[in-house]
């Protein structure tokens, strides 16, 4: 359990410490994060005409009105903090790989589903938007991750005694 913490705490402080420089952004999160707008106003075109985006922006023709998915919003920090938890965790690579892939997708549906209410929700009342902006959703995009990666531990195999470090037994005699 020392041994997990303490590589979470070190990929967390690494991972967020990474994203957070500018050729990172300029090059990485800004790009993706123009790419979840897209894929925003591509699901929302599907019932409701009428909607732009450009950039991080997306943006109502009609009504002007506009949100800007901005750092925080974009699911990369509960991504970090999965990845943190998986990678840290003693369990083999290719369940490491899997259980992270399918938590990214997890996740970005759910800040997909996050995006387009939130979109809505900012043209119908500001008071709501905020409240579910600032609370409800953020809750529940890290509550996602918490989810996938408890999930994820669910499904991987069961450890030998020799997995947690201690040295192997003896058999026992036989006569």
């Amino acid at each position: 359990m020392l041994r997990f913490s303490i590589l979470f705490i070190v990929l967390l402080l690494g991972l967020f410490t990474v994203e957070v420089l500018q050729p990172v952004q300029a090059n990485v999160i800004l790009p993706f994060t123009a790419g979840i707008a897209k894929i925003s106003v591509f699901l929302i075109e599907l019932f409701d005409g009428g909607v732009i985006s450009f950039g991080k922006v997306i943006q109502d023709v009609d009504s002007g009105f506009a949100v800007s998915i901005e750092p925080g919003c974009n699911g990369v920090e509960a991504l970090i903090i999965l990845f943190a938890a998986i990678f840290a965790f003693p369990a083999p690579l290719k369940s490491k790989l899997v259980g992270f892939a399918i938590g990214f997708v997890a996740i970005q549906a759910l800040n997909l589903v996050r995006i387009i209410s939130l979109f809505y929700l900012g043209q119908w009342n500001m008071t709501w938007f905020e409240w579910f902006h600032l609370y409800l959703w953020q809750a529940l995009i890290i509550l996602d991750a918490l989810v996938v990666w408890l999930i994820w531990l669910r499904t991987l195999p069961p450890r030998s005694s020799d997995d947690d470090g201690s040295p192997p037994q003896a058999a026992p005699a036989t006569s």
